[in-house]
């Protein structure tokens, strides 16, 4: 976080915040802006007319004036205040969903961004830390919402409280000393003191709130995770009572009591230099009330002005300390959106190519052709110096099956993540069709491969949404997926087919599925997308062995004409593809054919072979 700002970047983070609340929250900043010029106006106009019907009672005392000046604030105030309440109602309802939306704009920018920076240990710090600073404290768009309000309020308090008192000042005694021009420099200097005075309490007290912020983001991080994570996720919820985790919870919230009495000495400080402002700015308010009266004394005006002279003087000093306070204030927050602009802003690196998958898919006879290439291919995780794949070469053309195996660690997965481009290799290139995958339109490569990752994920939508992964979609499509997928039997269950909705996240009615049942929409999902390329990773890992025959029974009419690469550490699900390509150590240290591989005694496959094999062997 930036510690220091010039006026030229605070106004400019200013202005984007408040861009980034009119995309995200429209209407909250206008809202709020509209409810502080009346809040502001309807006590001034108040205290003028006011000061009319006192004036009138003490002079004249005419009743048809004395009547139009009551029904005139009577009627102004109430239409004010009829106005304010509708406007408060829609801010209000816009405030209290603001976090939704704030939420919004973390999850857009994930979406965004390139995987590689997702996985990335420092950028997924840097998002912590910006969304724990406005979600726990409100630090930053939080407070620019809140601080919108008090900006405006102050300015039109300065704004009409100057318009009533310039009469104060032209208003003559016949006194040289009280009628001297110097009273006007004196009074702003009185004002503007009080307002100096509660900056400088601003400033430390936001100096000690941020300290304390900074201390307690542990404490915070810590209630979420023994709060309620570890006790309330069922993934966690299992493991907390089987091997009873209950005494590390408590040792944890002992320490989060001991931090938190600590507390105190930060509230005492922050108590103490609101309470010195508050001594110089009764002096103020002081001298500014003995000038008035003495001027009224002397005959310069009317006891009813008295009342408007102190009103206004009152909002003026009152809105000079809330400028100061605003613009102390200001100097914290955008601090603070620096830090989420600094997130926001991380570009993404990842070339986006132009050129169209279509115009390179194709034969001379027209029929589609595909042929992926690994030249020479090195990568490395960011933030690593170890190669995850080193000097990878492999070819395989459309319509081929590839089955990749290798030990947990042999950079199997590392291949695929790289083929989607969901990374780009340190070194070398992947081609298609001759053409480095990197010059593609982004989207238009992806659109040509259907994924099953082994940590693929189904969202609390409909069973149909979940297939599709669209809100409209083909229901006879997807039954038909879920049917080539084993998805069947338990369809027939579901009490409103397709439509069902998965989980209970949303849905009180939401339906729960089983691992393996879970793992059977995902791959009529990816059936469902029809895409050139299918990547299976353990695509049976959660299913029973009759399941997991029945899927490999049908591998060939699953997946039809497509080029198919299947990654298992089962190897007796390899049979069936064509080719199968031995991971070991970040590069292929085999590849041919089951029955090839398996006459290699001294290699890598036939070692792994023997060793699942002994455990079906009967004895």
């Amino acid at each position: 976080m930036k510690e220091q700002l010039t006026i030229k970047e605070r106004v400019r983070i200013t202005k984007r915040g408040i861009g980034i609340l009119n995309q995200y929250c429209p209407g909250l900043a206008g809202g709020k802006a509209m409810s502080a010029v009346l809040t502001a106006i309807q006590p001034l106009t108040s205290v003028w007319i006011s000061a009319r019907i006192i004036n009138e009672l003490a002079g004249e005392r005419r009743m048809e004036k004395i009547v139009t000046l009551v029904v005139a604030v009577v009627l102004i105030n109430f239409l004010i205040g009829l106005l304010k309440s509708m406007i408060d109602r829609v801010t209000d309802e816009k405030e209290a969903e603001m976090w939704n939306f704030f939420g919004k704009v973390f999850s857009d920018k994930a979406m965004t961004m390139d995987f590689a920076d997702l996985e990335d240990a420092k950028i997924l710090q840097q998002q912590k830390a910006a969304s724990e600073n406005l979600f726990m404290f409100g630090n930053g768009l939080g407070q620019l919402v809140w601080g919108m309000n008090s900006l405006v309020n102050a300015t039109a308090n300065i704004v009409f409280s100057v318009f009533l008192v310039v009469t104060l000042f032209v208003s003559h005694t016949g006194n040289a000393f009280m009628d001297s021009p110097l009273w006007i420099v004196g009074i702003s200097l009185c004002v503007w003191l009080g307002g100096l005075s509660n900056s400088k309490a601003t400033r430390k007290e936001n100096k000690v709130f941020e300290t304390w912020c900074n201390s307690t983001v542990w404490f915070n991080r810590a209630f979420q995770f023994f709060g309620h994570e570890l006790s309330n996720t069922p993934e966690r919820a299992k493991d907390v009572r089987i091997y009873n985790q209950s005494g590390a919870a408590d040792r944890a919230f002992q320490k989060m009591k001991e931090r938190d009495c600590s507390a105190g000495e930060h509230v005492l400080s922050m108590a103490t230099y609101p309470s010195m402002a508050a001594v110089a700015v009764g002096i103020g308010n002081m001298v500014c009330w003995v000038f008035v009266v003495l001027k009224a004394c002397m005959g310069a005006f009317g006891v009813g002005s008295i009342v408007q002279y102190i009103g206004a003087l009152g909002r003026l000093g009152s809105g000079v300390q809330d400028m100061m306070f605003v613009l102390a204030d200001n100097e914290v927050y955008c601090r603070h959106l620096w830090g989420l602009y600094e997130y926001l802003d991380i570009p993404n690196r990842k070339y986006d190519g132009m050129l169209p998958v279509e115009k390179l898919v194709f034969d001379e006879e027209g029929n589609q052709d595909y042929e992926i290439e690994f030249c020479n291919v090195s990568f490395r995780y960011p933030g690593t110096e170890e190669y995850a794949l080193r000097n990878l070469s492999l070819k395989f053309k459309f319509g081929e099956r590839l089955a990749v195996v290798g030990k947990n660690g042999s950079g199997k997965t590392t291949f695929i993540k790289l083929l989607c481009r969901l990374y780009d290799p340190t070194e070398g290139e992947i081609r298609l069709n001759g053409v480095d995958i990197r010059k593609f339109d982004y989207d238009e490569y992806l659109s040509i491969f259907s994924v099953v990752f082994q940590d693929f994920q189904l969202f609390s939508f409909s069973l149909g949404q979940n297939v599709a992964t669209a809100i409209e979609y083909d229901k006879e499509k997807v039954e038909q997926c879920l049917i080539k997928a084993g998805f069947s039997e338990r369809l027939k269950t579901m009490p409103k087919g397709v439509d069902t909705v998965l989980y209970k996240d949303f849905e009180s009615e939401g339906v729960e599925i089983s691992g393996g049942e879970a793992q059977k929409v995902a791959l009529a999902r990816a059936l469902y997308k029809d895409a050139p390329f299918i990547i299976l990773d353990e695509p049976t890992a959660a299913l029973d062995p009759i399941a997991e025959a029945e899927i490999y029974t049908k591998f060939n009419e699953l997946v039809g004409d497509k080029t198919a690469i299947y990654i298992s550490h089962r190897l007796s699900s390899c049979k069936f593809c064509d080719e199968i390509a031995v991971f070991e150590d970040g590069a292929v240290v085999q590849r041919g054919s089951h029955e090839a591989l398996i006459q290699e005694k001294s290699g890598l496959y036939h070692a792994l072979w023997m060793a699942q094999a002994q455990y079906y062997e009967v004895g």
